[in-house]
């Protein structure tokens, strides 16, 4: 691989403006959504909605089955609690199904920090599993979100790691963040004047235990891609990689199995099969391919392209890892043609300026030592979502 890193930009009729290593492969950070968010996109459709499931069994007790949904924010518990307190006033335990996911999934390239980049997936899980603390003076932690409960447990923790004010992973442990599930809809559920006599715990639903209620997204597959695009959010990508493998090849949800997902998308839709994902986010280094595979998947995502963050005329996705910047996207011409660009760098930021001043001029190719360059990318804004890696 050219320590350079590469660079193809193609117009809308397929002709090459600017070329430069498109063949080697190199590591695309996280523009490799675009390849998870097609998969997915392929496989349910944008209408798709996650569902989570609630059961009572013959001791009343309540048992949540979670199958992966990537969007159970505070306000979707709170929609919950609502219509559960029509049908229920109270229940004995309150019983959390986490058995969608396979127990110890250990992701490539995601880290054990409390950065929200780094947050763990989950079958059954609250607020992309990370909280927003904010310490006072004496160190109590307390939620500066009004809409989002703080448990003791999770407050707990994040006084023993020290945090200061901000959005945190505070566990890795897949028992916690599952209880941390359990805790955020039994506020809720509290709230609605929904009693629990019991205690909480984890286990599978079993057959003759009723179904009570299902909860189906506020949110389509549309607005979760776009959500994952702006903020680059590492949890949402890998929770759908996951949910892809375990719909197509049955749960629980693996590792392998999203892999063998994506792995048949590149190899029967896009006629690739040297490309190398080992996850959906861009987390890895082991992810790999060129500049000219990605541009197939950017022919394959244009319809999509309205899912991007937008500036300029330009609809891009950056991703960077240390050491690593990496940029594609669209830049739309003055006739509405989008044309496509990927820049792989091994250091320095990719820009575009250059590249949509060449797409305007129609320029046909650069010179070997031209440097790519331009104004500094825009880097997304974490809010509840992981920064950009």
């Amino acid at each position: 691989m050219d320590p350079r890193g590469a660079i193809l930009v193609i117009d809308g009729d397929g002709n090459i403006l600017i070329e430069r290593n498109g063949a080697p492969q190199y590591v695309p950070a996280s523009t490799i959504k675009l390849l998870t968010a097609l998969a997915a996109i392929h496989h349910w459709g944008l209408s798709h909605r996650f569902r989570t499931e609630f059961y009572v069994d013959a001791e009343r007790n309540l048992i949540i089955k979670g199958y992966g949904d990537p969007f159970l924010v505070s306000e979707a518990w709170e929609e919950i609690a609502k219509s559960l307190s029509a049908k229920l006033r109270g229940f004995n335990h309150l019983i959390l199904d986490n058995s969608y996911f396979a127990p110890g999934i250990v992701i490539s390239g995601r880290g054990d920090s409390t950065n929200p980049y780094d947050a763990p997936p989950g079958a059954l899980c609250a607020n992309f599993n990370t909280v927003h603390a904010d310490p006072d003076a004496e160190g109590r932690i307390a939620d500066t979100e009004p809409q989002t409960p703080l448990s003791r447990a999770a407050g707990e923790r994040c006084k023993t790691l020290g945090l200061k004010q901000g959005r945190y992973t505070f566990s890795h442990d897949e028992r916690d963040i599952t209880r941390y599930a359990g805790e955020v809809a039994l506020y809720f559920m509290k709230r609605e004047g929904i009693d629990m006599a019991g205690d909480i715990s984890t286990g599978p639903v079993q057959a003759g235990d009723t179904l009570v209620y299902t909860h189906v997204s506020a949110f389509t597959l549309e607005a979760v891609i776009r959500g994952m695009m702006e903020f680059s959010n590492n949890f949402i990508a890998n929770q759908l990689f996951l949910n892809l493998g375990a719909d197509v090849y049955g749960p629980p949800a693996t590792l392998e199995k999203g892999i063998r997902v994506i792995d048949r998308y590149l190899r029967d839709e896009l006629g690739m099969t040297n490309v190398h994902i080992v996850e959906g986010s861009g987390l890895s280094r082991e992810n790999c391919l060129s500049a000219s595979e990605m541009d197939a998947i950017l022919i394959q995502f244009e319809p999509y392209r309205h899912l991007l963050r937008k500036r300029a005329g330009v609809s891009f996705k950056t991703g960077r890892l240390e050491g690593i910047r990496t940029q594609v996207g669209y830049v739309e011409t003055e006739a509405g043609v989008p044309c496509r660009f990927t820049v792989f760098q091994n250091k320095g930021r990719p820009e575009i300026d250059m590249i949509v001043r060449c797409i305007k001029t129609r320029c046909r190719r650069l010179p070997e030592d031209h440097p790519v360059r331009a104004e500094p990318a825009a880097i997304p804004s974490p809010s509840k979502s992981s920064p950009d890696r």
